[in-house]
């Protein structure tokens, strides 16, 4: 095994220089991207309505295309659902990735094409793994096992079009990955595609807990519910005493720090890394690339063309929109992509902030539907969990979820608040301490909302529900959302998801 681990390091490595070429000409790699997006959509129906032929610059492109949300390229990827081709991309689509949303009742598909799978996801997870292994030379990566943790697929999507299939985006990389990949993963294709979560869990926890395995990938939330349960099975204090090789975990899908102290309980080793990524249904964006900071290192050369819209535009009929060489730090945008899936100036719904231009790294902020802005306050997701993370360090307290919604005016002499339910694994030394720190923080960070706190004038202090951990699962169960990428909403401007959430405690 010591050799296969050098010999897959040194091939991994040999990637660097390229992620180094992107990084030194981004606009370059963009450009070029943007060239061969515009020349593979021009034969499409897209693109013939579009008059991709008559495009030879962004700023026509942007002239010509529309801003599309899904309800707008719905009827283009529902028709290809159906078997036709040459809609949206020039060659075959038959893989959907089913959007993981906990939010809508409505199910979201996005179309997954050949290129997307090997140019951005698979090209994404080889990356990943060549950047840690140049961060970290002495690592034995490929000595043991990778815990993959997967969603599940639905065969046969539609009826006139038989070899339509859709799942979970990781499901679906999951089932089509090479060989190689399948062998140096755990647990079985059949396990880690299962479709009932408390089974799956189970099963997945029966089946791995014998394995050396040495790195784990997945979101933080259904990982520590299988780490819990393979210690039950085991007796064992902690995760270690299961997998003395454990080195990393591949994070991504909701930010790490909530999660941060519980990990280091099931986990409690200075060496144990963390590596965060940032992927969704409509392609992989983002890698940490740096070992002492979490920022992530915008991935440009993944078949996807990057365009952003500054939040104070975004309510605008006709926001502005801007090109990557155009950001500027510490703003906050949405994204827009235009993709190798067929997905054409796309609004994907998640807000970032870049921290540098060279390179081009970022932080993600949040969701453009998921913000509490009731009163003026303009809290965003990424405020919210600063503050919890602030008043879970300071209270020594483990958080496995939260929301929080707003409070609104009951009369003439109510005032507003944000009603939050936090969920621990180990609760606060003190829970008044926890909720004072809380508030605190979020006035530190949020010049609106401490405006608004001003002498109680606007927002009374924030009615806080400390509960068992359990209450999120009960409520996502109840919503059919149990497991794959379905998380829980952090923020909302209304009380639908809170008010649902409060019967289960």
């Amino acid at each position: 095994m010591e050799v296969v681990n050098s010999f897959i390091s040194w091939i991994l490595k040999s990637r660097i220089g390229q992620i180094e070429n992107f990084k030194k000409q981004p606009f370059r790699a963009q450009k070029n991207v943007f060239d061969e997006l515009l020349e593979f959509g021009k034969t499409t129906e897209f693109g013939k309505k579009h008059h991709f032929d008559r495009i030879n610059s962004y700023e026509e492109f942007a002239q010509a295309v529309p801003i599309h949300d899904y309800e707008q390229m719905k009827p283009y990827i529902e028709k290809t659902m159906k078997g036709h081709q040459n809609v949206i991309w020039p060659t075959p689509i038959e893989w959907f990735s089913k959007s993981s949303g906990t939010t809508s009742s409505r199910s979201k598909f996005i179309p997954v094409s050949q290129e997307s799978l090997e140019d951005c996801h698979f090209k994404a997870g080889k990356d990943m793994l060549s950047i840690y292994m140049n961060n970290y030379p002495d690592s034995k990566l490929f000595a043991g096992k990778n815990l993959t943790i997967g969603g599940s697929l639905t065969k046969n999507l539609s009826a006139s079009n038989k070899s339509s299939q859709v799942g979970d985006i990781s499901a679906v990389i999951m089932h089509n990955l090479p060989l190689w990949a399948q062998f140096a993963r755990t647990p079985s294709l059949e396990v880690a595609l299962m479709s009932e979560w408390e089974s799956k869990i189970e099963r997945m926890a029966q089946e791995v807990m014998d394995e050396n395995v040495v790195s784990m990938s997945g979101v933080p939330t259904w990982t520590i519910v299988l780490l819990q349960r393979i210690l039950e099975i085991k007796g064992a204090n902690n995760i270690l005493e299961v997998w003395p090789n454990l080195e990393v975990f591949f994070h991504g899908a909701v930010a790490f720090g909530p999660y941060k102290n519980l990990f280091r309980e099931l986990i409690p080793s200075d060496k144990m890394r963390y590596m965060e990524t940032y992927n969704a249904s409509e392609g992989f964006f983002g890698i940490q690339d740096q070992k002492e900071s979490d920022e992530l290192l915008l991935m440009l050369d993944y078949g996807i063309f990057y365009e952003f819209i500054p939040m104070e535009e975004w309510e605008n009929e006709k926001p502005k929109v801007i090109p990557l060489w155009e950001v500027e730090t510490n703003k906050n945008y949405a994204i827009i992509i235009t993709t190798n899936g067929g997905l054409w100036r796309y609004k994907i719904g998640d807000t970032v902030k870049f921290t540098n231009t060279d390179p081009y790294r970022f932080r993600i902020s949040g969701r453009t539907k998921h913000f509490i802005n009731a009163f003026g306050e303009e809290v965003i997701v990424e405020n919210a969990e600063r503050a919890i993370q602030a008043a879970a360090d300071a209270t020594l307290a483990t958080i496995t979820n939260f929301t929080a919604a707003p409070v609104y005016f009951g009369g003439s002499k109510s005032k507003g608040a944000h009603e939050w339910v936090v969920e621990f694994q180990t609760f606060p030394s003190d829970e008044s301490i926890f909720c004072e720190i809380l508030d605190k923080t979020l006035r530190e960070i949020n010049s609106d909302y401490d405006a608004k706190r001003y002498k109680d004038l606007a927002l009374s202090a924030p009615k806080v529900h400390l509960v068992n951990s359990g209450v999120f699962q009960k409520w996502l169960k109840s919503k059919g959302k149990l497991g794959g990428q379905n998380k829980v909403p952090r923020l909302s401007n209304t009380r639908e998801y809170l008010d649902e959430v409060l019967k289960f405690i």
